[in-house]
């Protein structure tokens, strides 16, 4: 028979955690038909036997569980295990779940109607971070992005507006737009999955619940992703999605990140930056930005301006809720309307 819902576990040596994950299987409200599809990567300690021994008290409350994996040296990825697990499993729904993390027990079920309403987007949830203190401004952005937002803070070094480990989307969906990329450590999968989802015309909607305990800790995959790597994804979508609408814009930061958006972009994307606008006095007396590894004869001169005299629309490389609402005042100042106005990069 057919689960209504699949929880998606990649797992690859999460003995610490696991017990604390399976648990908040076991503890959800759905009524619904549910299934785990578990696929264990190579784990190197007690993982599989933590599996095993949930699988008993799972199925005997009626969640079907099923686990794949493989045991070689090294393991395959999170993309590769996430694919695997989907694969293997036949709910309609597929509910996406990080080994280190703790569903609340009306995760499934919240998001499941969001998802029965929403049929091509993908839902998320609002989070508590555990450690409460670690990465306070990130958790802030996922947490408090307006449905607006959702789709138009899609180009930050963020990443996706729904974080993946809080990812519930339809099967039918999920294969229009994946399956995950397969290249393994380095590789941002979640970005590039999103990515491709936006390309598609996905919907982004967030549950407004805390639904889930998202663990922070060094050991994370996330960690193993440069971010020069990210940055050039995030500079290609950025022009193939944005860019194309606005025929001239102006770079908000004449500083170091402002410098490199505008040394990282296509020529033809260059030609369409008619100012970099600032508040710091020191850079706009300057008078302006001289791209000295152009090709072009004579090298472009780029004015810098103050931000009350630039025009838009914007595209801003000022990172967000760090300079104590100063920037933020500025841009509130200026009534403009975010994703048609302005965009943020940072």
């Amino acid at each position: 028979m057919q689960a209504h819902v699949s929880i998606i576990l990649p797992v690859h040596n999460a003995e610490p955690w696991l017990d604390e994950c399976l648990r908040s299987v076991l503890q959800q409200d759905f009524e619904g038909t549910m299934e785990l599809s578990v696929f264990n990567d190579a784990s190197k300690d007690k993982s599989g036997a933590i599996i095993e021994k949930w699988r008993v008290k799972l199925e005997d409350s009626g969640v079907h569980v099923i686990i794949g994996g493989h045991d070689s040296l090294s393991p395959r990825g999170v993309g590769y295990s996430k694919n695997q697990a989907v694969a293997q499993s036949s709910g309609s729904y597929l509910c996406f779940l990080d080994s280190d993390d703790v569903m609340m027990p009306q995760r499934v079920r919240l998001q499941h109607q969001a998802a029965v309403q929403h049929p091509s987007s993908i839902i998320g949830c609002r989070v508590r971070r555990d450690p409460p203190n670690s990465t306070e401004r990130y958790t802030r952005w996922i947490n408090q992005l307006t449905p607006e937002q959702l789709l138009t803070q899609v180009f930050t070094a963020n990443g996706p507006t729904v974080i993946m480990p809080t990812w519930f989307c339809s099967r039918a969906w999920f294969s229009h737009v994946g399956p995950f990329d397969e290249g393994g450590q380095g590789v941002p999968e979640d970005l590039l999955f999103f990515y491709e989802h936006l390309r598609k015309g996905g919907g982004v909607v967030r549950v407004d619940q805390s639904l889930l305990l998202y663990r922070y800790h060094p050991r994370a995959a996330t960690h193993s992703v440069l971010e020069t790597t990210i940055w050039t994804h995030r500079v290609r979508f950025l022009e193939e999605q944005a860019l194309p609408r606005w025929a001239a814009f102006t770079i908000w930061n004449a500083g170091k990140q402002g410098r490199r958006l505008y040394r990282s972009l296509t020529a033809a994307s260059q030609r369409k930056v008619v100012a970099f606008c600032d508040v710091d006095e020191n850079k706009i007396r300057k008078g302006f930005y001289c791209h000295e590894d152009s090709q072009e004869r004579p090298k472009p001169r780029i004015p810098i301006l103050h931000f009350r005299a630039a025009r838009p629309p914007f595209v801003i490389c000022v990172k967000l809720d760090l300079t104590g609402g100063a920037f933020e005042d500025n841009l509130r100042s200026l009534h403009l309307q975010e994703g048609q106005d302005f965009l943020h990069f940072s």
